[in-house]
């Protein structure tokens, strides 16, 4: 699900994985990856935010160039990505976080860690 009109509440609310997008209209990376990130809403939950109407949004979670692409679990930052970024990567890792709920749906434990680790992107 694309979400076109800005909700920040429906990033922060959801337990699934969120991918959110940091673009202007006047970057070209961001214009090069929009069939992409289009392709990414058809299986997950995707939000556009434009740097150039929410910079204090952006300034927030550190964004300082774009394209920035930014995934959300359970309200916090997952997984940060800067520039062009191949859809395989993309989806892998929003496959990844999707998966972390268990068969039935039960959230896996908060001692949970897995092999990857953000900690260098200061998040």
């Amino acid at each position: 699900m694309l979400l076109h009109q800005f909700k920040w509440k429906e990033v922060i609310d959801a337990t699934e994985p969120v991918l959110v997008d940091f673009w202007a209209e006047w970057c070209p990376p961001c214009r090069a990856m929009n069939p992409t990130i289009e392709a990414l809403a058809k299986d997950f939950k995707v939000c556009k935010v434009n740097v150039d109407s929410n910079q204090e949004l952006a300034n927030r979670h550190g964004i300082s160039s774009i394209r920035a692409l930014l995934i959300f679990k359970d309200g916090k930052v997952a997984g940060r990505y800067v520039g062009v970024t191949p859809e395989t990567t993309l989806r892998a890792e929003m496959q990844r976080l999707s998966d972390s709920y268990g068969a039935y749906g039960s959230k896996l434990p908060a001692n949970f860690t897995t092999q990857f680790s953000f900690s260098r992107f200061n998040l």
